[in-house]
C-alpha cells in the first residue's frame, strides 16, 4: 500500500465505531453481505433501453452468489429477443457482479440487470423471508401453464376507439359490444393451450377449438367485432 506524504505524517486515531453491514432479510436468514457469495435471493425487475423503445423483464434465481436460473422476457424491439436468446445462455453460472459487469446485448436486459442486482444486494427478493429460498424452477411460475409470456396488448383511437389485441388470457379472436357500440367482453384463444393439445395429438382446427374461451358479457352482445380488421 502507497500513502502519500501527508498521510505518513499523520497520526493514528481509534476508528471507534464499526458496526459491519446492516443485516439484510435473504432466505428467511439475517445475513451481514460482505462478498458476492454472501448473496442468495430470488428476485424480478424491469429495466429500458436507451431509446426507450423497449423493455425487458429479468427473473434471477441467485444461490451463494450465482445465478442459477434466469427468466428474460422482452417487448417492444425485435432485435431484443435474438439478445434474450443470447443472454439466457450467458447468465447462468455467473455470479451477480459478473452478470452486472457483462454485456448481455441489449441496454434494456443490460438495464434490468442493474435494477436487479440493487434488490438483490440490499434484500429485497422475492424470497427473503422464505426458508432455503425458492426452489430452481420457480422462474417458470411466472409464465403459467403453456409457458407463455403474460402479454397484454392494447390500442385506441380517438376516432375508432380501443381495440383489445392480447390479454392474459391469450390473443382476442372478438371484442363484444352492446347496443352502444361499447365493450362488454371479449373471445380469445390461448395458444399456450392450443400447442399443448396439438403435442397430445389433436389436429389443429380441434385444438383451436378446444383452446378458445371468452371473458365477460359476450352472451348479451350486439355484435362481435375482430379487432384487428374491423
Amino acid at each position: 500500500m502507497i500513502y502519500s506524504h501527508e498521510v505518513e505524517n499523520m497520526c493514528s486515531v481509534r476508528q471507534g465505531v464499526a458496526h459491519g453491514a446492516a443485516p439484510i432479510p435473504e432466505e428467511a436468514k439475517w445475513v451481514k453481505a460482505k462478498e458476492i457469495t454472501d448473496i442468495s435471493g430470488f428476485t424480478h425487475g424491469i429495466g429500458w433501453c436507451a431509446p426507450q423503445q423497449g423493455t425487458c423483464k429479468l427473473s434471477l434465481n441467485v444461490k451463494g452468489g450465482v445465478i442459477q436460473e434466469c427468466l428474460v422476457e422482452t417487448i417492444g424491439c425485435s432485435g431484443m429477443t435474438h439478445s434474450a436468446a443470447m443472454a439466457a445462455e450467458i447468465l447462468p453460472g455467473r455470479t451477480i457482479l459478473e452478470a452486472l459487469n457483462t454485456d448481455l446485448v441489449c441496454d434494456a436486459i443490460n438495464t434490468a440487470m442493474r435494477e436487479l442486482f440493487l434488490q438483490i444486494v440490499y434484500g429485497r427478493s422475492q424470497s427473503a423471508f422464505s426458508e432455503d429460498g425458492l426452489a430452481i424452477g420457480a422462474g417458470l411460475e411466472d409464465l403459467g401453464k403453456g409457458l407463455r409470456s403474460q402479454v397484454g396488448t392494447m390500442y385506441g383511437t380517438l376516432a375508432k376507439g380501443p381495440r383489445y389485441l392480447e390479454m392474459t388470457d391469450g390473443y382476442v379472436t372478438g371484442i363484444a359490444l352492446n347496443e352502444d357500440d361499447e365493450i362488454i367482453g371479449y373471445k380469445f384463444v390461448n395458444f399456450g393451450k392450443m400447442m399443448e393439445f396439438i403435442k397430445s395429438g389433436d389436429d389443429a382446427n380441434t385444438a383451436f377449438d378446444k383452446a378458445q374461451g371468452q371473458y365477460g358479457r359476450v352472451a348479451d352482445a350486439v355484435k362481435i367485432i375482430d379487432p384487428r380488421k374491423e
